[in-house]
């Protein structure tokens, strides 16, 4: 099997998971608003978004890691990866809000937990969630469920991107929340998607017994 050339950013497969239209706007046509839950989340992120390492209770830190993978065909990077005594790397994955377990997260995570795989030629079996607004981490295991969303995922946001069409949009309610609902346009395009279909219907010339 040829090798992915493009390679997608590893933030792609939280953003499809979520909304494959969302992935679409942001990933396709490089279209991005800020709203409150962007601004709270980049404020998080400063945190660890500035490259460096340290030592703490015998664990080195490593902030802001490069990640790549050949084989999916991923890059990105880690917000904070430990690396513990015998070498096991543990990537944390930095979100506001409190804890709770969404899986476009976990599958974000997990797409790091490959890249270190490929990277350093070791396994990567956990990580973690750390959520800013509760101070408290989720463990998530990297197991093979996950794993196969993930290469799952990076093909279907390959195919989309290929395809150079927008997904339709999802018209529930996680759009309200979305940065981008004044760019996607979500009741206005499903309506118009419905409108067009009813009257599709109305030409339709076969004969009905």
């Amino acid at each position: 099997m040829d090798k992915p050339t493009d390679p997608i950013a590893i933030s792609a497969l939280q953003h499809w998971c979520y909304c494959p239209r969302q992935c679409a706007l942001i990933h396709q046509e490089q279209a991005f608003a800020d709203n409150i839950h962007t601004a709270r989340g980049n404020a998080v992120h400063r945190l660890v978004d500035l490259p460096g390492d340290a030592m703490k209770a015998g664990i080195k830190i490593e902030r802001a890691l490069p990640l790549w993978s050949e084989r999916l065909g991923l890059i990105g990077r880690a917000d904070l990866v430990e690396v513990h005594p015998d070498g096991t790397r543990f990537p944390v994955e930095f979100k506001y809000g409190r804890k709770r377990r969404a899986l476009h997260d976990d599958l974000q995570l997990a797409a790091q937990a490959l890249c270190l795989e490929e990277m350093l030629g070791r396994p990567v079996p956990r990580g973690a969630i750390y959520h800013a607004s509760s101070h408290r981490r989720r463990e998530v295991d990297i197991d093979t469920q996950l794993r196969d969303q993930v290469a799952a995922t990076a093909a279907a946001i390959r195919a989309m991107l290929a395809s150079e069409r927008l997904p339709a949009p999802a018209n529930d309610a996680r759009c309200p929340a979305c940065s981008l609902i004044e760019i996607c346009q979500p009741a206005l395009v499903a309506d118009y998607t419905i409108r067009t279909a009813q009257l599709g219907d109305l030409f339709d010339t076969d004969d009905q017994p």
